[in-house]
């Protein structure tokens, strides 16, 4: 009998090996912006490799460091901007990638590939790519609206909805004014900042939102909105009356990458989920929910002809080539946070 008993208990516990393997490895945490991915991938990811996935959301990439630096060991995958990819390079606070053990990684467009913020893609694989700009209501708004400029002028006082994201409305301002969105020159931030607290005293501005924007510019609750690009026309899906403006002085262009934090004990795992969002059929999925310009050239290469039309989803080389990425600036952070509350305290 006690042969027998040690023959279930071994043949009990061969048959758990699966579940202990994937106990070890545990669950992969997934840091990423609000509403950036389309639920039903992370379900495929699941189903098809047996890895659970705790999906967790920020709102910025300052938040995302934050907490980043508090508990790197709590996230495996996480979803940064250009800039704060470039910063946490600099701080060593990213896994280097394995890209031969990301097939897929093939099929990301050659212009987002060996980036300047991570040369060879060391440390990020692209996710999404976008602009950012403003759209406004023409039922609102008949005249064509070319220019930052725009978010400026008291005719429209009270209809306006800027972004409460500090490099992003800083940056505008600082491209309507004809400077670098990256620029280090107090001068020019002081500049910035007084353009943007005279918006706010003269009441020019109706609030600093960020997700909320898209869905109040669909319900007609402003005239214009700063968004980027996939917000932008989610909300020209939703208003037919809304158009999207990368304004004629510049803007910013983003790229969101997929990283592993270096105190990551999931690096495998991690890897696995970043090649799988490159699948051409997911990649295309997460296009369709999101609405950014994807980094996969077969889904680039595939856009309707009414897709290829719209600026958001597909902006001219004319357009791009007036557009900056966003540096780390992290040796002027105190410029730029000093100028940044003294915008959010003005009354």
């Amino acid at each position: 009998m006690r042969k027998i008993a040690l023959i279930l208990s071994l043949a009990l516990a061969l048959c758990c090996l699966p579940s202990l393997a994937l106990a070890e490895n545990g669950t992969l945490t997934v840091f990423n912006w609000f509403d950036y991915i389309d639920p039903a991938t992370i379900d495929m990811f699941e189903e098809e490799t047996g890895i659970s996935v705790d999906y967790v959301n920020f709102t910025t990439n300052e938040e995302m460091y934050t907490k980043l630096e508090a508990g790197a060991g709590s996230y495996d995958v996480l979803f940064p901007s250009e800039y704060m990819i470039e910063r946490m390079v600099k701080h060593d606070m990213l896994a280097e990638l394995d890209l031969s053990a990301m097939p897929n990684f093939a099929n990301v467009m050659d212009s987002l590939k060996d980036p300047s913020y991570d040369p060879g893609n060391a440390h990020s694989v692209p996710y999404m790519w976008g602009t950012l700009g403003y759209v406004y209501n023409t039922e609102m708004i008949p005249e064509e609206l070319t220019s930052w400029g725009a978010l400026f002028d008291e005719k429209y006082a009270g209809q306006i909805l800027m972004m409460n994201s500090m490099r992003d409305t800083i940056g505008l301002a600082l491209k309507y004014q004809g400077h670098s969105m990256n620029t280090r020159d107090e001068a020019e931030l002081n500049a910035a900042k007084d353009l943007l607290v005279e918006q706010k005293q003269k009441g020019i501005q109706a609030g600093y939102l960020l997700d909320e924007i898209k869905d109040k510019m669909i319900g007609g609750e402003a005239a214009i909105g700063v968004v980027y690009s996939g917000d932008a026309q989610y909300a020209i899906d939703g208003n037919d009356k809304l158009k999207y403006v990368i304004p004629e002085e510049g803007s910013n262009i983003w790229v969101d990458g997929m990283c592993v934090p270096k105190d990551s004990p999931h690096l495998a795992e991690a890897q696995q989920f970043i090649d799988f969002m490159c699948r051409e059929d997911v990649a295309k999925m997460n296009f369709d929910y999101i609405r950014y310009c994807s980094p996969i050239q077969s889904v680039a290469d595939n856009l309707s002809p009414e897709e290829a039309a719209m600026p958001a989803l597909n902006p001219s080389p004319e357009v791009v080539a007036k557009c900056e990425y966003f540096n780390d600036v992290e040796d002027a952070m105190s410029l730029y946070e000093g100028v940044w509350m003294e915008v959010r305290l003005a009354r």
